[in-house]
């Protein structure tokens, strides 16, 4: 027997029985792709698709999505064209001939309503991979109710596996009486991204004279998203927008220090880039408008959103990137790119994963004050001596990729 088909026989026995007698091979539903104005949310599901195909290439795998739109959906098929996309109306019938339901990484149980009505309505399996567990949402103005989180660990104790983005929420799962009978850490499925769009990365830096290794990127966010800036039909939240006018200056100043630090004392160029939608404006209005003529000159402020593919093809030819965002120094460190992570309450404890992959010394709370002075000089560190940061991110790529081998061979298991 040759090797692909033992292996498409071996997988199909251990994901499911019946099919291995129908003597074919297994098919997985993939509930994922949660919104598509944050790149780092696109990012999910290609990161974990990629995944099945390097380790579990004869799996058959439909995506059920939540937003595929605005040019995600044609991304997505481009870098995998036997990938299936349900619509709605084709969930029923996936339900009815898919063996096995895997729930994607996200900043918790996103679509626990969906994992239960499978189990309910099929009996057969699912496992979670990559999310954070919160007891406070990046959504949410108060703690995550208790009633709320003991559904969740209701829910993913009856999962075959439950794996956590980070270690505080791999602890409070445990904490709360999780039995689901395998728990682990599983890096963010973000990491595995390999999206690309050069063509469009190349164009931008040539348009704005920017060489490859010669600039680090840096993004800002405000404590809470505004998301009533990016969807129809989100009202205006009054109390978030009141957060995110009395910490911007505390938690954007640092950054804009680290920007004038870079240009003044090193040859880099900085970009400031969007890792969603309602960023463009954050990052002139916080950074750009605010710095100083002579640093300006050495500044470019991108204007507009961009894909996954875009922005992945411009960090991979930057020296690094620093901000107060997740998933673009996720996407950096699993190219391999130095990333720096600014964190606060708001944004769950995903910004931990950080220490469980060996960078604290990348990850900075600004609730804590002490830890704000230690932000420029990293950022200086990375872009004076850009070899030995890049040694040190590749180290973190090699853990992601231990974990994720380790961690898929399980998956392959259920």
């Amino acid at each position: 027997m040759q090797r692909r088909h033992f292996l498409a026989s071996s997988l199909a026995a251990i994901l499911s029985p019946i099919a291995a007698k129908e003597g074919r091979a297994p098919r997985i539903i993939l509930r994922s792709s949660w919104q598509t104005v944050n790149i780092g949310d696109i990012a999910h599901t290609p990161g974990v698709l990629a995944l099945l195909e390097k380790h579990l290439p004869q799996v058959e795998v439909r995506l059920w999505p939540s937003k595929v739109d605005n040019g995600v959906e044609e991304m997505l098929m481009k870098r995998f064209p036997k990938l299936i996309i349900l619509k709605s109306a084709e969930v029923k019938q996936a339900f009815e001939e898919c063996d096995f339901l895997l729930h994607g990484s996200g900043p918790s149980l996103v679509a626990e309503k969906d994992v239960v009505k499978w189990h309910e309505a099929t009996g057969k399996p699912y496992g979670v991979y990559g999310i954070t567990l919160p007891t406070t949402g990046s959504t949410a103005t108060k703690a995550t109710p208790e009633a709320v989180i003991s559904k969740t660990i209701q829910v993913l104790s009856g999962g075959r596996f439950a794996f956590f983005r980070d270690g505080p929420s791999l602890e409070l799962a445990k904490k709360k009486g999780c039995t689901c009978p395998v728990m682990g850490f599983a890096p963010d499925g973000a990491f595995a991204t390999d999206l690309r769009d050069d063509e469009k990365a190349l164009a931008f830096l040539k348009e704005h004279d920017l060489e490859e290794g010669q600039f680090l990127c840096c993004l800002g966010r405000l404590r809470y998203s505004e998301y009533w800036k990016m969807k129809p039909g989100v009202k205006f939240d009054e109390v978030k927008h009141a957060r995110n006018e009395a910490m911007k200056e505390h938690d954007l100043g640092p950054l804009r220090a680290a920007i004038i630090a870079v240009v003044q004392q090193t040859g880099m160029k900085v970009l400031l880039c969007p890792e969603d939608r309602s960023q463009m404006e954050v990052t002139k209005v916080n950074f750009y408008d605010k710095l100083p003529d002579d640093v300006k000159k050495r500044v470019v402020w991108r204007s507009t959103y961009w894909l996954t593919g875009e922005a992945l093809s411009t960090y991979v030819r930057s020296a690094g990137l620093f901000g107060a965002e997740m998933h673009s120094p996720i996407m950096c460190i699993g190219n391999g790119i130095p990333a720096i992570v600014c964190r606060w309450a708001e944004q769950t404890s995903k910004g931990l994963m950080w220490r469980d992959l060996g960078l604290g010394e990348w990850l900075f709370n600004l609730d804590e004050e002490s830890e704000i002075p230690g932000i420029v000089p990293a950022v200086l560190a990375i872009a004076k001596d850009p070899t030995a940061a890049k040694a040190k991110a590749i180290k973190g790529r090699e853990t992601v990729q231990q974990r994720q081998r380790e961690t898929m061979e399980i998956v392959g298991r259920m």
